[in-house]
């Protein structure tokens, strides 16, 4: 069954001051998707309140969560999730860990882990908690009916981490492959094997990528992943496992103009992911 995309221009779990441009880089990938296979979710403009949560914007996100939600159950199989911040995969993810009934490994391409709290956090940046929340430990309205089992976890291409990050890491004993060892695909595949899953979710944001192969970041780090890795080793996971899904986000383009630089990079990626 070939892939549907659902488009969530959410920006509010970003604590950029550039947030908005989410919304022009999911806006732009949209206009290189199939109409017919693809869906939208209504993100309200307004910012939201944080609802004494520690979480920046908590209200829309909440509301945004559970559009995706209903969106992502009206599709028949998978689908890739466009951002948006990264904090699009909380629905998206767990709406494919219960199709799958949890034999899900999550592989998160991403320069960070997103493993903080409202607690530690320095931004309380709903971006930057969004994998921890997965893992079950989040604020009510914005956790997975269905946690994801931090054995499930394979954090791919990180290299920016908070001290508290580093500590849930070691504590939980989540699998870490680095952009040295994502040269090849290898590495990876051993640290899915690992899990004992049977399926893949593959969470892809843009920073993974070194800034000197896609221009749109919000938060540039250098050392990351080149492109040709990147969708090699995206083509190496959908040959061995299953897809239950994926989300691609963090595409922050300056201008239009500058959008249309990076989207062919951008395809490059969706088209191994649908190959």
């Amino acid at each position: 069954m070939s892939a549907s995309f659902v488009v969530v221009p959410q920006w509010q779990g970003s604590g950029s001051s550039r947030a908005m441009r989410l919304v022009d880089g999911a806006e732009a990938i949209r206009g290189d998707l199939p109409a017919a296979s693809t869906f939208s979710v209504n993100v309200p403009l307004e910012a939201g309140d944080e609802l004494d949560t520690g979480v920046a914007r908590a209200g829309s996100l909440r509301l945004v969560h559970e559009r995706t939600l209903a969106v992502l159950a009206e599709i028949d199989g998978w689908a890739i999730t466009i951002g948006g911040d990264c904090g699009v995969s909380l629905a998206a993810v767990g709406h494919a860990n219960e199709r799958t009934a949890g034999d899900l490994a999550v592989v998160w391409f991403d320069a960070h882990p997103d493993l903080n709290t409202p607690q530690s956090s320095p931004s309380g940046a709903f971006g930057g908690m969004v994998l921890r929340a997965l893992i079950g430990d989040g604020v009510e309205g914005l956790v997975p009916a269905r946690p994801v089992a931090a054995s499930r976890v394979v954090l791919a291409g990180i290299r920016a981490t908070d001290e508290g990050e580093e500590d849930f890491m070691e504590t939980a004993g989540i699998a870490r492959v680095s952009v040295a060892d994502l040269a090849t695909p290898g590495p990876l595949l051993e640290a899915i094997a690992a899990t004992g899953a049977t399926s893949v979710y593959l969470h892809i944001d843009v920073d993974v990528l070194d800034p000197a192969e896609i221009t749109g970041l919000n938060n540039p780090m250098p050392f990351g992943v080149s492109a040709a890795a990147l969708t090699d080793l995206v083509r190496a996971v959908t040959a061995a496992y299953p897809l239950a899904g994926a989300s691609l986000a963090g595409f922050t383009p300056a201008s239009p103009e500058a959008a249309v630089d990076d989207l062919g990079t951008l395809l490059r990626l969706i088209g191994a992911l649908t190959a």
